[in-house]
């Protein structure tokens, strides 16, 4: 068994991002999918980590949350061979840290908005907050596709940590608001995430979950349909 365990639920965006990560380390964890409306495992989950926010890895009885914090701590502690996702260069790893705070602020945050709005009573729905949120995307796909001229991937010369956080981000992103149809780089930069191996793998292992993604309608008809 693995001195690893993955507390995670195969919807989550930020745990996609983590996953993602663990297969290019070729890192195997023990999984633990997360029931948060279970209040026995609500509790112990908190009880690890009071903020009860996923994915937590806990490393031989140690909490580590946060997404980024994970995926550093298991590349230098646990990354088989050479794999790295945070270049060792100091100003490339710069850049990878700076792009993956990107697409965790500035396309997941307004992503998870839009989701949230759709879990609301009719009555509380917040048309004003969403339509922003909309704004943020489209503003945040400008940044992207201008970022990727002349780039396969979005902050290194070999795929990262920021294209580990790319990956959910626009998946989910897109089932809001696609992509424009000018930005030509940046729908070539999300098939090149979508196959690749570990996101492919990732988003298999989700599909049986998507039928409770609340943005399903907005998923395409290939994310649905079994391989």
């Amino acid at each position: 068994m693995s001195p690893l365990t993955l507390h995670f639920h195969p919807l989550s965006s930020y745990c996609h991002k983590v996953l993602i990560a663990l297969d290019e380390l070729g890192v195997e964890v023990d999984r633990r999918l997360l029931n948060l409306g279970d209040p026995a495992e609500r509790q112990a989950f908190l009880a690890l980590w009071p903020l009860g926010k996923m994915p937590l890895l806990v490393d031989q009885g140690r909490p580590i949350p946060e997404t980024s914090i994970i995926i550093e701590h298991v590349q230098r502690h646990h990354a088989a061979g050479a794999a790295v996702l945070i270049p060792q260069d100091a100003d490339e790893a710069l850049a990878v840290r700076l792009w993956d705070r990107f697409f965790d602020c500035h396309v997941m945050t307004p992503m998870q908005a839009c989701t949230a709005d759709l879990l609301r009573a009719e009555a509380d729905r917040d048309a004003l907050g969403v339509a922003r949120a909309h704004e943020a995307l489209l503003s945040a796909y400008g940044v992207v596709e201008r970022q990727l001229q002349g780039r396969e991937w979005v902050a290194s010369d070999a795929f990262s940590m920021a294209d580990c956080a790319a990956a959910p981000a626009l998946f989910y992103a897109v089932t809001y608001v696609p992509l424009p149809a000018t930005h030509e780089r940046l729908a070539a930069y999300f098939e090149r995430l979508v196959h690749r191996p570990s996101v492919a793998r990732t988003i298999e292992e989700a599909r049986p979950f998507f039928k409770f993604y609340p943005g399903r309608a907005g998923l395409n008809a290939r994310f649905l349909e079994a391989a």
